[in-house]
């Protein structure tokens, strides 16, 4: 029996889900699972092969890779062994992902409502200490959000937090504070004196090189799970944080009450519970009639998994001829029926998928920094509407990441992507800015049209940004602003899902609030400055009006 909170983790992010969903939906839904040998290497096999999974020697055949992945699908309450078939089905979430809807939306309430005891941690081959009942993604986020505490390291999570939080109540929540600040302070030596016999791993005896690193895996993997909610984020530090413009959703979710799923003994019933996804409150299906599985629905599963694929990696707003050919030619499937399906499942695509892998491109560094741009690119240009050409591949400093093109406006305007969590304009970057991208535009753009703005776009802002940016805007003449990655995913899911629509006057007067924009700025209500800016920016306006006119 495990006396600490578990995971599986046969990949520690979550973003290979919706391609592991896909591939084991097209091979094992609506059959039996268990004790299904050859099911279950049909499945590691088809993991292998789509790169979810590295290629190992399977010298017992056993099909335990599979089981590994099948396992981790079920445990965030996505499948479910239907009772009285012993088949596979999706839950709701499941289903939703399977349709083209967010990932992370869906997965960030999976992991919300995560729960010990659940019916996979009591399982067979699991087994959680019944002492555990909690949320415990929830406690994590009340810890950050507690002003004592403020931020979690991997160390104390790992030795104080999955060790020590067994419920919700005060007392337990207290008594946690307070071992994180002992911990602070004294460190290891604050443990109790057994603690490695109090939590050994379940299998075998404690590494004496790594005596904690059971432990160590199982805390990494749960802040790669908050992080894909993009509620939280590891800082410059490795501390993990409440993102700044995420502060006011974490206490409302905080404020909500999530009840515990009862009978986790009963499969079934907690799995399908548990597994409701944003849309229902009730999962009313009736699975007793069993759809007999034609060629046409094996087909069809397969081209919804090459899909999925397709839109992990780029965004997809609707359904073009371009997308039907590579699907087509990926699976081999007659392009008439890749049609069909795609129009029927995905009508306006499915930009969500790509998102949360757009999120993460903003925290790497100069690691993906390219990727960033190329994706930044094409959502200017597919979901804005802009004549956006991605510059940043030529590596010259005298040419921003992205030019933008308005036609409709009659405006050029700037884009530069920074991937670093708090970004500052240092002073080679404010003359990069002011004499190389703006004061020399024609050097890298043919158009005519005056500058509509300068934009950064990064996964966070350092607390001087607004002056920083302000200072760039008096020099140049030009309105600018910074918009954090979380902010501008939003942005883009208002526009595809027609919450609020931009047009290129509005992201004109948006793009040019000479200040970081805030999540009321997109959500709608008037456009302005921060007070303490107002007097400076009269100036600006003046200026700016006697370099452009009207």
């Amino acid at each position: 029996m495990l006396n600490y909170w578990w995971v599986t983790r046969p990949k520690r992010r979550l973003d290979s889900i919706p391609e592991v969903l896909a591939a084991f939906a097209d091979i094992s839904l609506n059959q039996e699972w268990e004790g299904q040998r050859g099911t279950q290497l049909k499945y590691e096999e088809a993991l292998e092969k789509a790169g979810l999974k590295r290629v190992g020697i399977r010298r017992d055949q056993s099909g335990s890779g599979g089981r590994t992945y099948q396992a981790w699908l079920e445990s965030l309450g996505l499948i479910f062994h239907q009772a009285k078939t012993r088949q596979i089905k999706l839950t709701l979430a499941g289903e939703a992902i399977m349709n083209g809807d967010s990932p992370v939306q869906i997965l960030t309430m999976q992991v919300l409502k995560y729960q010990f005891p659940s019916a996979f941690s009591i399982s067979r081959g699991v087994q959680v200490n019944r002492r555990f009942k909690i949320h415990p993604f929830l406690f994590l986020l009340r810890l950050l959000d507690d002003s004592r505490v403020q931020y979690l390291t991997q160390d104390e999570i790992a030795k104080i937090v999955i060790v020590e939080a067994e419920n919700e109540s005060d007392r337990c929540y207290e008594h946690v504070v307070d071992r994180i600040l002992q911990f602070r302070s004294y460190g290891d030596s604050c443990l109790q004196s057994d603690f490695f016999e109090q939590y050994k791993p379940s299998r075998g005896q404690v590494n004496p090189d790594h005596p904690f690193s059971h432990l160590i895996d199982i805390a990494n993997t749960m802040i790669n799970w908050i992080e894909y909610t993009q509620l939280a984020k590891r800082d410059e530090a490795k501390h993990l944080v409440i993102l700044d413009e995420k502060q006011d959703e974490v206490r409302h979710i905080l404020s909500l009450k999530f009840p515990f799923i009862e009978r986790p003994e009963d499969h079934e019933f907690f799995q399908r519970k548990y597994g409701l996804d944003p849309k229902h409150r009730k999962d009313t299906r009736n699975l007793e009639k069993t759809k007999t599985i034609t060629e046409k629905i094996i087909a069809e599963m397969k081209i919804k998994q090459a899909y999925i694929r397709i839109a992990m990696k780029r965004p997809i707003i609707g359904v073009t001829t371009s997308l039907i050919q590579e699907i087509s030619d990926d699976t081999g499937i007659v392009d008439n029926l890749v049609e069909d399906t795609i129009q029927k499942n995905y009508p306006h695509g499915s930009i969500g998928a790509f998102l949360a892998s757009y999120f993460e491109m903003a925290f790497k560094g100069t690691e993906e920094a390219v990727d960033f741009e190329k994706a930044t690119t094409d959502l200017f240009r597919d979901v804005f509407g802009y004549n956006a050409i991605h510059l940043g591949q030529t590596g010259s400093k005298s040419a921003p990441d992205i030019l933008l093109i308005s036609d409709s406006e009659g405006y050029q305007s700037i884009i530069d992507n920074k991937a670093y969590s708090k970004y500052s304009i240092t002073g080679d970057h404010h003359n990069r800015m002011v004499h190389n991208y703006i004061d020399k535009i024609h050097n890298y753009s043919s158009c005519q049209y005056p500058i509509g703005y300068f934009a950064y776009i990064a996964g966070g802002f350092a607390k001087n940004f607004d002056r920083q940016v302000l200072d760039e805007v008096q020099e140049s003449g030009v309105h600018g602003s910074g918009i954090t990655v979380s902010n501008f995913i939003k942005m883009v899911e208002n526009q595809t899902t027609g919450k609020r629509t931009y047009s290129h006057a509005e992201l004109r007067e948006l793009f040019g609030m000479d200040r970081q924009i805030r999540l009321q700025d997109i959500s709608g209500g008037p456009i302005a400055a921060y007070p303490q800016n107002r007097g400076t920016l009269q100036k600006v306006a003046i200026k700016i009006t006697d370099k452009y006119g009207e």
